[in-house]
């Protein structure tokens, strides 16, 4: 019988699995910008822990090491894999590394494209590049006979039991569908068997212009095993001020799993960010925690300070630190989208 527990991300980590984007369709028009956007991210995880940095081949190795090399990036603390990938979301289509009993286990939840685009079939190959270069076994995921198709960007955990997800991007009957017919029921018996959890809380909807169509790392997350930040809009005349206004009263209502009420803190938003006529999924949720850092994306906006102001209470032991996130945006995710922490 496995007895399998998804770590909560502020738990050890030996380190963070990220891409180097070679994929410039991504950011058209920023894709130079966004290289060196990703150097900086790239920089501020290697001062605290391992990167594990995917690279498409070994050309693009030399070119990146340069990069790093320029930048004062500590090199000692990056480990290549090279890997051809369509694109560099580590957090959908890498691995979810889990702990299974004292031992690590890698789980592969069948990236599709977020059952929106036609290319992914290279991203299918990253769970298993990623188990044999951590030497851990590595779990197809399955229910009744199927692969499940499910992102780490659906999935927020606090490490004791309960999980956050939102009910538009796992059970929207017509678009961007993982996995047809299937019920909560279903998804919380996976949860259970695959991530040790035992108790679901369901949010509506995600944030506008979000192209999973509704992941929960845009929305709410775990600061501690008993507290959520959750982002709200104050400016009644948003896209986002209803859908997050009953997010918001669902979670105060919410238990964790041991019965207590789960306590909640506002994030502000950032002004809308438009480019290419595009509203862009701006977020402060999207923020990373490593080992001794927090990094917050920030978007040269007056609630960058507000928001890190807020997290910075939240992580009195972690110093908190805001990366320019207004190019890497245009991609349509930022810091926690491309990252896939790896336990220790």
């Amino acid at each position: 019988m496995a007895n399998r527990r998804f770590p909560a991300e502020w738990e050890k980590q030996e380190g963070v699995l990220l891409c180097f984007p070679h994929n410039g369709n991504d950011w058209p028009g920023k894709y130079a910008a966004v290289q060196w956007a990703f150097v900086e991210f790239f920089k501020k995880v290697a001062e605290v822990e391992k990167v594990f940095l995917i690279v498409k081949n070994d050309a693009l190795k030399t070119k990146v090491n340069d990069m790093l090399a320029l930048a004062s990036v500590n090199l000692k603390n990056i480990t290549y894999i090279e890997q051809k990938t369509n694109r560099s979301w580590m957090r959908d289509s890498g691995p979810i590394i889990v702990k299974n009993g004292s031992k690590r286990e890698a789980l592969n939840f069948n990236f599709n494209g977020w059952a929106k685009y036609k290319n992914w079939k290279l991203d299918q190959h990253v769970p298993s590049k990623v188990a044999e270069i951590l030497n851990v076994p590595l779990t197809q995921v399955t229910y009744k006979g199927k692969k499940v198709v499910l992102e780490g960007g659906a999935l927020e955990v606090n490490g004791k039991g309960t999980l956050i997800t939102s009910e538009e991007c796992l059970l929207h009957p017509e678009i961007q569908v993982r996995n047809v017919g299937f019920t909560k029921s279903d998804y919380e018996a996976i949860f259970k068997e695959y991530l040790g959890i035992t108790n679901t809380i369901w949010v509506k909807d995600g944030i506008a212009g979000d192209d999973t169509h509704g992941h929960i790392d845009d929305l709410c997350r775990f600061v501690n095993e008993d507290t959520v930040v959750t982002v709200v809009e104050n400016d009644l005349n948003e896209k986002n001020y209803h859908p997050l206004q009953e997010n918001l009263k669902i979670l105060r209502k919410a238990k964790l799993e041991n019965g207590k009420p789960l306590n909640v803190i506002e994030l502000p938003m950032p002004r809308n960010i438009i480019f290419d006529d595009l509203q862009l999924p701006a977020s402060y949720a999207n923020f990373l925690i490593l080992n001794e850092t927090v990094l917050v994306p920030v978007f040269n906006d007056e609630n960058d300070r507000l928001a890190l102001n807020i997290l910075a209470d939240c992580f009195p032991d972690r110093k908190v630190i805001g990366i320019s996130c207004i190019d890497i945006i245009w991609g349509f995710g930022t810091l926690h989208c491309l990252s896939q922490q790896i336990p220790a």
